[in-house]
């Protein structure tokens, strides 16, 4: 009832302005009453008009605010797919550099000697300074045995000393003077590269220096500083034509009968993560 009554009461309403409104148009003046009536119709108007314009621009902001939401989500999506994809274009990129020198570097000593280079990921080396074994992500599996070389693109840097299924340890040759129980392995025959008259042994290793000592070098040896020092593969552990490092200085030995050399290390001890496994065809390195 109440809604209908509500319902009569604005049709009347309605009817009431229409017809006064039709009456004004007829003539040029008003009554208060009217004016009265039309005044408070246009206040009532505007009172409703405002806040239903202020709720309409309401929404419209909303909407709006919605629709810069939605393109930040899109902008901050399309920015970390760049940053992601810029990472790991850096990294293939890096990977790529790496396989090209890797690649140029096997290259090299295949021409050089029939050896095989099985390439090796360092997952841990030893913090202990009177041990500092490297362990490598190739095994017994992959045809890896005792005593066989590893190095890398620069130089030498050991041999393996233990072998697992899945992983191996090296020992490095700044170490085989302390750790190696084979005398054969304890000193590294070694030469000045493209100088055949020079000889000398790869003895020891000086912590506080650096340096690797090169000694029981002949009195008349060419070798001189600069001289890049290779091992000669007179032994059976070493092969010939891998770089030891670089002659620093060159010193009189024992008696003055034989010379003494420096020598800096052509590998980097600090920073190894990628290493070659020489293997020799047909080697008798023992397994364990």
């Amino acid at each position: 009832m109440r809604n209908r009554r509500m319902f009569v009461l604005m049709i009347i309403f309605i009817i009431f302005v229409a017809v006064m409104g039709f009456s004004i148009g007829e003539r040029k003046k008003l009554t208060w009453p009217e004016n009265f009536i039309l005044d408070s119709s246009a206040f009532v108007q505007e009172w409703f008009y405002r806040p239903a314009g202020y709720i309409a621009g309401l929404f419209e902001d909303l909407s709006k605010l919605h629709d810069v939401y939605k393109e930040n989500e899109i902008l901050r999506g399309i920015a970390a797919n760049y940053a992601r994809d810029s990472i790991h274009f850096n990294q293939v990129e890096q990977e790529n550099e790496s396989l090209k020198e890797d690649l140029n570097f096997t290259e090299r000593q295949k021409g050089l000697n029939n050896y095989q280079y099985l390439i090796a990921q360092v997952v841990s080396a030893s913090n202990d300074p009177y041990d500092k074994t490297i362990r490598i992500d190739l095994g017994s599996r992959d045809g890896i045995k005792t005593n066989m070389v590893v190095v890398t693109t620069k130089g030498l840097v050991g041999l393996v000393n233990r072998v697992d299924p899945f992983y191996s340890s090296v020992m490095p040759i700044t170490d085989l003077d302390a750790n190696s129980l084979d005398a054969s392995t304890k000193q590294i025959p070694a030469t000045a590269l493209n100088k055949k008259d020079s000889f000398g042994m790869i003895e020891s290793y000086g912590k506080d220096t650096g340096k690797l000592t090169m000694s029981k070098i002949p009195e008349k040896d060419p070798i001189a500083k600069g001289d890049t020092i290779i091992t000669s593969g007179l032994a059976n552990v070493f092969p010939k034509g891998l770089i030891i490092g670089t002659v620093d200085s060159v010193q009189v030995g024992d008696f003055g009968l034989t010379q003494t050399a420096t020598i800096t290390p052509a590998a980097d001890f600090n920073h190894l993560t990628e290493v070659f496994v020489v293997k020799i065809p047909d080697t008798g390195a023992e397994t364990q």
